[in-house]
């Protein structure tokens, strides 16, 4: 039994540091974080979204988001049309320049997904997100 939890807690913690160091890297050109890969990855591929949103998509706290945003808005990335104080609930739309580097993110993803697919079957990729779907779930709980 413990040797199946350190596999387990060991496995997820390698992927999550993986994704997070390729986030880095990747982004290092353009002085992003990997909250920033997330929110301009979402907003590109949805044609904009809220705060609310990419809380819910990226799996991030409000504060960790709307820092993110906050950076990505001063930097030209994106813009939020209402300028009210509830503006957590307001769409966000990508600039030029978040567009771009928004396309360059969606195609990275799509590389890295296209690689690490590599030596997996459709049916165990599907399996395997199926049960990855259902841990989750069961840790939700």
């Amino acid at each position: 039994m413990q040797e199946r939890y350190e596999t387990f807690t060991v496995l997820i913690n390698r992927i999550s540091r993986n994704i997070r160091k390729i986030k880095n890297q990747e982004m290092a050109e353009y002085n992003l974080r990997s909250v920033h890969v997330s929110c301009l990855y979402y907003l590109y591929t949805n044609k904009g979204a809220t705060a609310t949103h990419l809380c819910e998509r990226c799996e991030e706290d409000k504060a960790t988001i709307s820092r993110g945003l906050d950076y990505l808005e001063t930097n030209g990335y994106l813009t939020c049309e209402s300028k009210s104080a509830k503006r957590y609930k307001s769409p966000l739309i990508l600039t030029d320049k978040g567009n771009e580097v928004g396309r360059k993110i969606a195609e990275k993803i799509d590389g890295v997904l296209d690689v690490i697919s590599v030596g997996l079957t459709e049916e165990e990729r599907v399996a395997f997100y199926r049960s990855l779907s259902i841990i989750s779930e069961s840790l939700d709980a």
